[in-house]
């Protein structure tokens, strides 16, 4: 059932009890007992240098997958690769730039992929759903409702959701960006409590590995921990989007919430999976947001910016008072009531993200007045906020 607040039951270390849990000597025992897990792996993991799919590869994958599900838990997967995928079917030797060719090969491809995940799981006995999400499905309320109750019978029906980006419409205004922050997204949308995120990199290092001497990193604890890591110089392919520096962030989208987070290598699925020691962990530092508030901050499209004073900053951002007309000093963009808009000082820096009252024609004249003189002069429904603290987070 849905809670009423946030449609989100806690997902803590109790969620793993239930069949097939591994013994309480696994070293990451929250991964090993997790109910729910999304995994998620990128395009380079997925196919040839050629952009074709690599059966093996997938085959590696799907027995991990399996496995897991066999003792008893919950699996979603994220797959990138139906772009890759589609390359060679169109006679392309290297990933399209333009967003035309990349849809075409998206179509191309994304049913190849789907096709041969049927194959695979079908040899386990277990079925697929594909489910093709864009950022405006996780913006817009009721759309992720519905993907979140879609993900649910799926997952009570036995059925492996098998996400993906939906390329062949997503513009570059609607995009995730990466399949990675897809999956931190799903991993709360879902109510997951572990994500493994694989790649062709096993881990993260405190340089690059490719030039000279780097350690892999075994465990982040929290943000400190990365001051000295050049996370976004590693790991990076030609088919995938997102480097290592995409899934760090991830991570900490994820463990922010509550979810312990596993980047490691594709070949590592099945230890991974497991709790083994493999990849870099990245412990949970945070508590479940809402999911109304997660997707404020990470998905959102910000159609619009407010300038506040620095007295406005501070209550916004250190006291976490609502935003009034009388700390704003400039507006620009096309809002309309209850769009996102950011929230920036008087050095343009945003500081946080907002779901605004008022649309950019009525602002202007309201920026700079006090809510009790609008009152006065315009009536009672003028004596509100721009932006409720409910409706606020900080950047």
């Amino acid at each position: 059932m849905l809670r009423e607040d946030d449609g989100l039951p806690r997902a803590d270390g109790a969620a793993g009890s239930g069949t097939g849990e591994r013994p309480a000597s696994a070293s990451r025992p929250d991964i090993a007992q997790s109910a729910r897990t999304v995994v998620k792996i990128g395009s380079s993991s997925l196919t040839t240098k050629s952009g074709a799919i690599d059966h093996a590869r997938i085959a590696t994958l799907v027995d991990a997958i399996a496995a897991r599900v066999g003792r008893g838990h919950q699996v979603l997967l994220v797959s990138s690769g139906a772009i890759a995928a589609g390359l060679t079917p169109l006679g392309l030797k290297k990933r399209p730039k333009d967003l035309a060719t990349q849809q075409a090969a998206a179509s191309v491809g994304q049913g190849l992929l789907i096709a041969r995940y049927t194959q695979a799981f079908r040899e386990h006995g277990l079925g697929v759903g594909q489910v093709l999400l864009t950022a405006d499905d996780l913006m817009r309320r009721a759309h992720y409702r519905n993907a979140q109750r879609t993900l649910d019978r799926l997952l009570e029906l036995k059925i492996i959701p098998v996400i993906n980006e939906n390329d062949t419409v997503a513009t570059d205004e609607i995009r995730f960006g990466d399949n990675d922050r897809l999956a931190a997204l799903v991993a709360h949308v879902s109510r997951a409590s572990a994500l493994i995120l694989l790649s062709d990199v096993d881990g993260l290092y405190d340089g690059d590995p490719r030039k000279g001497s780097a350690s892999r990193i075994d465990v982040i604890t929290g943000p400190h921990d990365l001051e000295n890591v050049r996370a976004g110089k590693t790991g990076t392919s030609g088919l995938g989007r997102g480097g290592m520096s995409t899934k760090v962030d991830s991570a900490l989208i994820a463990t922010a919430a509550g979810i312990p987070t596993v980047v490691t290598s594709a070949r590592e699925a099945m230890q991974a999976l497991s709790g083994d020691p493999t990849g870099t962990y990245f412990a949970p530092t945070g508590h479940r947001q809402s999911t109304r508030l997660l997707w404020l901050a990470h998905a959102a499209v910000a159609r619009g910016t407010l300038k506040l004073d620095d007295g406005a900053v501070e209550a916004v951002t250190i006291r976490r008072a609502s935003l009034l007309p009388a700390g704003i000093t400039a507006a620009t963009g096309a809002f309309e009531a209850g769009d996102p808009v950011d929230l920036i000082n008087e050095a343009d820096h945003p500081v946080a993200r907002g779901l605004v009252n008022y649309d950019a024609k009525e602002l202007p004249s309201l920026m700079g007045r006090s809510t009790r003189w609008l009152s006065s002069k315009l009536g009672p429904e003028y004596e509100r906020e721009v932006i409720h603290r409910d409706d606020l987070v900080i950047l």
